[in-house]
């Protein structure tokens, strides 16, 4: 294998394809990058078991190929050395089968390589039926609902996101049983299979981050146990977790003792400077009490002191509300709304607290109160 490339444009690969390569990986290959050197170009393959990606840089990309071929690279030293060397092209050259040598007009560097027949058999497949969504839906998506996914593994199936797609409706779940964040998109076309599969959130929020924020195509690809992105010359492929999520709507109420509608970023502001003193940021208790048109946030610490905060509210009847949950929580949820104003609707001080934007139904996020006696 032998070649001459642009560095920016091996480096732009280089950085996505890392996103997928594990230090703490039993397999050693897996900590590797396979170069795969055709004809027709570059392509870049990275994989933790967990989740693989693959892209390709085409040859018209500044590529130069004087020898195809096969090698696995250490992910960790050719994107350190490619990263840090100034110059505009880097030369890229195996030599008696596993070393590989990295040099440019004034720079050279020498590497072990590793046998590309060591490297696991990843496969790769498209669906016969794959679904249509845009880049910046799908990064909305994650961004608005991946947050209340659970961070403990004992319940493995709260740990990802649950996408529901039927007809043309894509519903999207989120929950760690203390929040619940729910998005419901339309999609472009009608899916003639109905699908139920759970994501890990890790793996979607790897895989936004390598994506642009605009209107471009992407597809899924849907199988039993895993899922393949397919966008632009991007290849991402993560597991799916087995398990039946649970039946997130008899969380949410149908009515209402009272709603609230304020400023998204007042109220954030509020909560957060009344979150300020306390020693344990996960879980610091505030609470939020209504008064006429005057709605109070207070937080209390022991050890530390007092804080109240006041703002001016619309409601839509004279009920008063007094109820108490975690900071973080609701300011997460508040974090998610891209609009101005939001509905806060309240059923009970034990019951759960909904979230809506104004003018705005795709999005809705729900916070269980906390108890304070």
């Amino acid at each position: 294998m032998k070649l001459r490339i642009k560095k920016d444009v091996l480096l732009e690969g280089l950085n996505k394809v890392s996103k997928a390569i594990s230090t703490k990986n039993l397999v050693p290959v897996l900590a590797g990058i396979k170069f795969e050197l055709e004809e027709k170009g570059l392509t870049l393959t990275a994989s933790d078991n967990d989740i693989t990606i693959q892209t390709f840089i085409p040859k018209e990309d500044a590529m130069e190929i004087d020898k195809e071929g096969s090698i696995i690279i250490q992910g960790k030293y050719i994107l350190d050395i490619v990263r840090k060397l100034p110059d505009e092209y880097i030369n890229i050259e195996v030599v008696d089968d596993l070393k590989i040598l990295i040099y440019t007009e004034n720079s050279e560097f020498n590497l072990n390589g590793i046998n590309k027949n060591e490297y696991p058999n990843i496969h790769l497949e498209y669906s016969k039926n794959p679904i249509s969504i845009s880049s910046r839906l799908l990064k909305s998506i994650v961004f608005q609902t991946s947050f209340a996914s659970s961070n403990d593994e004992s319940r493995p199936v709260l740990t990802g996101i649950n996408f529901k797609i039927m007809g043309n409706i894509l519903e999207c779940n989120s929950t760690d049983s203390y929040r619940l964040a729910r998005k419901i998109v339309n999609l472009d076309t009608v899916v003639e299979e109905a699908h139920n599969i759970v994501i890990p959130s890790r793996n979607l929020m790897e895989f936004t981050k390598i994506i642009n924020d605009n209107d471009d195509s992407l597809q899924l690809h849907i199988f039993n146990n895993k899922i393949l992105f397919q966008y632009d010359n991007l290849l991402f492929q993560s597991r799916l977790i087995n398990g039946t999520y649970p039946n997130t709507s008899n969380l949410l109420p149908e009515e209402s003792l009272l709603k609230v509608t304020t400023t998204v970023n007042e109220l954030y502001s509020v909560i957060d400077r009344a979150s300020i003193l306390t020693s344990d940021k996960e879980k610091n208790v505030v609470t939020l009490e209504t008064d006429g048109n005057k709605l109070m946030v207070r937080s209390n610490s022991v050890e530390i002191g007092r804080v109240e905060e006041k703002m001016y509210v619309e409601k839509n009847n004279e009920e008063n509300i007094k109820i108490s949950f975690i900071a973080k929580y609701m300011l997460e949820a508040l974090k998610s709304f891209t609009g101005e104003q939001v509905e806060i609707s309240f059923v009970g001080e034990v019951k759960p607290i909904l979230l809506k934007e104004i003018g705005d139904d795709s999005l809705t996020q729900l916070v269980l109160p906390i108890r304070t006696y």
